[in-house]
């Protein structure tokens, strides 16, 4: 088998490879991952931020985050008001799973 080289540059991101190596998760749910991870804190954390820096659609984004919580890489809380009423979502991302159920 050839060699194959890396050429490296700038615009470095430090991750955990545990989910890279997690057999359990789809390559999307990998890359998904890995594009969350490597996304400064004060983004725009939501499907449809994802889906406008993607490929992919909207569906395709909330199947994969589906995928990333069923896997626990990913929890989700929703956010309600002080009359219970549903305002937004919450998300907390893991660099390896954790139990949620």
């Amino acid at each position: 088998m050839g060699k194959m080289r890396i050429e490296k540059t700038k615009n470095y991101t430090v991750m955990s490879k545990y989910h890279l190596r997690d057999r359990t998760l789809s390559l999307k749910a990998k890359g998904l991952l890995s594009v969350i991870l490597a996304l400064p804190d004060s983004w725009d954390y939501t499907i449809a931020g994802l889906a406008a820096i993607s490929r992919e659609g909207i569906d395709t984004i909330r199947r994969t985050i589906n995928e990333l919580e069923d896997a626990g890489y990913i929890c989700r809380v929703p956010v309600r008001d002080e009359r219970g009423r549903y305002i937004d979502t919450d998300y907390t991302v893991y660099e390896q799973p954790r139990d949620h159920r």
